[in-house]
């Protein structure tokens, strides 16, 4: 009789230290399966012109970023006068993926606010966003020279956050 109200007591204790743990975790640092290793091969079709493909071959042997984005996200708005920003500098292309997303909306969005894209491919199903462990847009991941994920960015990207995190790396790999 008496293990019936400790078995509930006994799991809640256990289950403290967990839930603890998981509140002092920040959930923009979920790791990317392919930090530091070879970033997922991909082929879309372009989101302005469904005849033309983008894929990672088109930033090989560059630096890159490659940011996963939709017009439901509310977050993409948000970092998308930051992605204006970035592009208008040109220190390191970006190319989009249009995750999840209706194409007309997409377009529509990139005219209104602007296209800071080199090219967007175009991600309706979503499979490549999965291939590359995109767990919400916007995300945006830095791909080095060589084609290997540098770093991974959750949540809608500022330029405090570039300059912290991105452009050390990109120093690093530039030897700067």
């Amino acid at each position: 009789m008496m293990l019936r109200y400790l078995l509930p007591i006994a799991a809640f204790a256990v289950l403290i230290p967990v839930f603890l743990i998981g509140l002092n975790r920040d959930p923009s640092k979920i790791p990317s399966p392919y930090l530091n290793k070879a970033a997922p091969a991909f082929e879309l079709p372009s989101l302005e012109d469904p005849e033309v493909t983008v894929s990672s071959s088109d930033y090989a042997g560059e630096f890159a970023l490659v940011n996963a984005w939709a017009t439901w996200c509310v977050g993409c708005r948000h970092e998308h006068e930051v992605l204006l920003t970035l592009a208008e500098r040109n220190d390191v292309p970006i190319y989009g993926l249009n995750w999840r997303d209706s194409r007309a909306d997409a377009l529509q969005w990139l005219d209104q606010l602007g296209n800071p894209y080199v090219a967007s491919a175009y991600d309706a199903d979503g499979k490549v966003g999965i291939d590359w462990g995109v767990y919400m847009a916007p995300e945006t991941f830095l791909v080095g020279p060589d084609g290997t994920v540098l770093h991974k960015h959750l949540g809608p990207l500022t330029l405090e956050i570039w300059e912290r995190d991105f452009v050390p790396k990109i120093n690093a790999v530039r030897g700067d």
